[in-house]
């Protein structure tokens, strides 16, 4: 979040403003990143009363709702973990994108977000890792890739000290997808 707003007011973004932050979480640091410069924040959180496939359109919905009230053109999953389906995937085809804390095709799909990614990678004795900037479409980090930004991984590695390099790198792929992105408009 504070890597998209500080890209924009550098003019490193050009043509593109935040128009709001919504997080699935009241606690998300984001949300008091985006509010400190006069960002929309929202939150929505899922309905775990409701089965998955069902709690997932119902939350979808509700975003798509919001998408549609601040006029958004490009939504960014950043740290955002619940999977959007429905309306919104059609809706919003090729302008939903998603940063993944790895090499995707590996290490992808049901449970594997932050410290399951990484300790998943250690396990496996990867040579290197990195994040992955990727489209969103139905199924979960399954869409085509935009970017990708490689790290070693070295033996002295604990997860706690992949995830802070790779995060560093997070920061950077997130500005040039989106710079790639407005680009090609």
């Amino acid at each position: 979040m504070q890597a998209l707003i500080d890209a924009i007011a550098k003019g490193e973004i050009l043509n593109a403003n935040i128009a709001a932050v919504l997080s699935s979480r009241s606690d998300a640091y984001a949300l008091e990143r985006a509010s400190s410069v006069g960002i929309a924040t929202l939150v929505e959180k899922p309905d775990f009363t409701l089965k998955k496939p069902e709690r997932r359109i119902e939350h979808s919905n509700r975003i798509l709702k919001h998408c549609r009230e601040y006029a958004i053109d490009l939504i960014i999953n950043a740290g955002f973990l619940s999977v959007l389906s429905g309306a919104i995937i059609d809706d919003y085809k090729g302008r939903i994108i998603n940063i993944h804390p790895a090499l995707l095709p590996k290490y992808g799909g049901q449970g594997m977000y932050g410290e399951h990614v990484h300790k998943a990678v250690l396990e496996a004795g990867e040579k290197e890792s990195g994040c992955t900037v990727h489209y969103v479409e139905a199924g979960i980090d399954s869409g085509p890739v935009i970017l990708q930004r490689r790290v070693p991984v070295y033996e002295s590695d604990t997860v706690a000290s992949l995830a802070e390099r790779i995060l560093k790198e997070e920061h950077i792929a997130i500005v040039e997808a989106v710079r790639l992105i407005i680009s090609e408009e």
